[in-house]
């Protein structure tokens, strides 16, 4: 359901063999591992008062992240577990992040909006509105003075399509011929803002192509066609031709897990709703006959059980120490800087 494209772009198929049912697999993952998310925070086990679900983004996510490759990088929002997670990250590790624990991804410190690592490529996730947009650019510059062939891939929600640094960021990528992939999930609503009270031009790919990128904008209802649309924008951006894809989704919660969405009729929701991308996956599989119901089952009862373990790890993993709020802050070579509580403990003992 691609509605646009930019410029020619070779229209070659994805490289790797990933079938529906491997695609669905990964969604549902996501789907369930943030449906846990929700279920850590309204047990008071999840750090901080904020957190923010990605459930019925799931298409964006895997079908962009399936084609990514060793050596990519990327960047998140604060809508983001669903996404590294796609990209190879393990569960546990993540919810123990979330629950501000010493064994998640960052030790305890970064929490749900701040998750990173590096032997994945994941540059970081940012609270701020288009805050790891640029990011992506000086990692595409370095791979291509280094001749990587690797590319960097920036996702941001729709609200940071009215963000200055993004227009930046494509003009910069175009510009300098980057291999960079700017995504832009389009969930309908920035916080409490329906798109159309944000911006008057809805067509968001079209923004891209006066800064001369390759643009698309592709129905996130099935994945096999954000994956097609995405395939052709990341092989090209692997030859120095910067890409912009917008994947319009529909937000199935509120801007955060307390939000209620008061903002939106109970009619929204349902027309919403029923643009489930997991849903229409394993629908396809079914009326298709390549998986069975009873299969499908199946698969959903073992994700199941292995999420519901990542909730258990978290709860059981050990707070990280107060010491270690200065570990990877600075150089290495530096010595880390004195708590406060210990420096005058020292100056009263006279030390």
């Amino acid at each position: 359901m691609t509605t646009s494209q930019a410029t020619a772009v070779a229209d070659t198929a994805p490289r790797t063999n990933t079938a529906l049912l491997e695609l669905y697999r990964d969604m549902r993952r996501v789907r369930t591992f943030e449906e846990r998310v929700g279920e850590l925070f309204v047990r008071g086990q999840s750090a901080g008062s904020m957190l923010h679900l990605s459930i019925g983004e799931e298409s964006a996510a895997v079908g962009v992240a399936s084609l990514m490759k060793d050596g990519d990088t990327f960047t998140t929002h604060h809508r983001g577990h669903g996404i590294f997670l796609a990209r190879g990250a393990d569960p546990k590790r993540m919810m123990a992040e979330i629950g501000g624990k010493e064994e998640g991804y960052c030790h305890g410190k970064g929490g749900s909006m701040h998750i990173a690592d590096m032997g994945l490529g994941h540059l970081g996730a940012n609270a701020i509105v288009g805050g790891g947009i640029p990011a992506v650019v000086g990692a595409g510059l370095a791979s291509k003075r280094e001749g990587k062939g690797s590319i960097s891939v920036a996702f941001f929600g729709d609200g940071a399509m009215q963000q200055g640094i993004l227009y930046e960021s494509m003009n910069m990528a175009a510009l300098w011929d980057l291999p960079v992939l700017f995504v832009c999930i389009n969930n309908q609503y920035g916080m409490g803002t329906r798109i159309e009270q944000a911006t008057k031009g809805r067509a968001l790919h079209e923004r891209a192509l006066a800064f001369g990128l390759n643009a698309e904008t592709v129905d996130g209802l099935d994945v096999r066609e954000v994956r097609d649309t995405a395939t052709r924008l990341i092989d090209a951006a692997r030859g120095g031709k910067p890409g912009f894809l917008a994947i319009e989704c529909y937000r199935f919660f509120g801007h955060a897990r307390m939000d209620k969405s008061p903002y939106r009729s109970e009619e929204d929701e349902a027309q919403g709703r029923a643009k489930d991308p997991v849903l229409f996956a394993r629908t396809a599989l079914i009326e298709s006959g390549e998986s069975a119901e009873t299969e499908l089952d199946g698969i959903d009862a073992d994700i199941g059980a292995e999420m519901d373990a990542t909730i258990d790890f978290a709860i059981a993993s050990k707070e990280p120490q107060l010491g270690s709020m200065f570990r990877d802050v600075y150089a290495p070579d530096q010595p880390e800087p004195e708590a406060v509580a210990t420096r005058i403990d020292r100056i009263l003992a006279g030390e």
